[in-house]
């Protein structure tokens, strides 16, 4: 049975490039790979047809040979020809994990470890730093204000004996034999190639032949950093603070990583706090809630400020002070403080104190006493015995 043309199994035209070669077959090798098409019996001969004719295109001497003989080119059948030039084994024989990995490392390379370069060889390149997260707990009161906070960080940081390179001297890394630069290793696996990380440089592509005495080779130290961090007024629980570049050091002088600070705002003696607004229970003389008045409320930037209550209050009874609530974080706006009256009952009354209570309830059930009106005279004066 004669081969089908490798442009044509590729879906390429002729004088196709490399990347437009590349495209066609992981195209193919996707739509016709067995795992896809367990319903279609032909899908392993077709899927191996189209890794044999990548095989051949990829490689430019190949493709050469290929464009000016054909399939000729490798059966052996032409005296003088190419296949006397070297191509032992011809297309597809032996070489189809090569070619299957080639497009899973353009795929996944960057996942991998790293990038490889002209030659083949893993390009080492500098490595970004770890971020670090530090929780900072704060009071109400200096959410409400904000505050410059000095913290302590634990971190590496780069080593100064070395830069940050990890070789004694300022000496480069060399590449690592094991992987020869590419920071993993293959391992052939029946019909797949398995790569892993490179067990000799951990995947860097590169070891330190002469590591640094102050950091072993590892290009950075443990440190203790003190930062001085501004804390916004109006910050909650759950609010993170980034401060960019302040995380761990880099590897081969990389750029450090970012410190999150997650602020955790504790609770309040007095306050609840819900968002913006403020809650707060504050008590009332039965009197002051019975006949009206006025009572003291603390207020969270420190001061005090007058509240009225209305005669007759019950307890329970909410008021708004506006604007006496937490600030907004982001923009203008300040949120309100709502007072919850609670109505405090009298106790360790004296006997004449009980019976004043006595004729007070009586006097309810007898609204044609010609002495009602004095007695709530009387009572006024009861409870301000009580306040003094």
């Amino acid at each position: 049975m004669s081969k089908r043309d490798y442009y044509e199994v590729l879906g390429v035209a002729r004088g196709a490039s490399a990347d437009e070669i590349k495209k066609g077959y992981r195209k193919k090798a996707k739509e016709l790979h067995p795992d896809r098409n367990s319903d279609n019996p032909d899908a392993e001969a077709q899927f191996k047809e189209v890794n044999e004719a990548y095989d051949v295109l990829k490689d430019a001497e190949k493709k050469a040979a290929y464009d000016r003989f054909g399939h000729a080119a490798f059966d052996g059948g032409m005296a003088g020809g190419p296949r006397a030039g070297g191509y032992g084994g011809g297309p597809g024989q032996g070489d189809f994990a090569s070619a299957f990995s080639d497009v899973f490392e353009d795929l996944f390379g960057d996942f991998m470890g790293g990038q490889r370069g002209a030659g083949g060889a893993r390009q080492s390149r500098a490595t970004r730093g770890s971020d670090l997260r530090y929780n900072l707990r704060i009071n109400l009161e200096d959410a409400y204000s904000g505050l410059q906070k000095q913290i302590t960080v634990p971190s590496s940081v780069a080593c100064s004996a070395c830069n940050g390179t990890g070789s004694e001297g300022g000496s480069e890394p060399v590449t690592c034999p094991t992987c020869s630069g590419m920071g993993k290793v293959r391992a052939q696996q029946g019909f797949f190639t398995v790569e892993r990380t490179c067990p000799t440089c951990s995947g860097v592509g590169q070891i330190v032949k002469n590591p640094c005495s102050s950091c072993g080779g590892a290009g950075r130290v443990q440190k203790d950093r003190a930062l001085n961090v501004n804390i916004p007024a109006g910050v909650e629980t759950g609010t993170r603070i980034r401060l960019s570049g302040e995380g761990e050091a880099g590897l081969r002088g990389g750029p450090a990583g970012d410190l999150y600070i997650f602020i955790e705002v504790a609770d309040h003696s007095l306050f609840q706090r819900d968002s913006m607004d403020l809650f707060c229970r504050v008590p009332v003389s039965m009197v002051t809630a019975a006949l009206g008045g006025e009572v003291e409320v603390p207020t969270i930037e420190g001061g005090r400020t007058r509240v009225k209550v209305p005669e007759g209050s019950q307890s329970g009874r909410q008021m708004r002070l506006r604007g006496k609530g937490m600030p907004a974080l982001r923009g203008p706006g300040q949120g309100d403080m709502y007072i919850e009256l609670a109505v405090e009952t009298p106790v360790k009354l004296t006997s004449d104190q009980k019976d004043l209570l006595r004729q007070f309830e009586d006097s309810f059930s007898k609204s044609n006493n010609p002495n009602a009106s004095g007695f709530f005279d009387k009572v006024k004066k009861f409870w301000d015995d009580l306040a003094s």
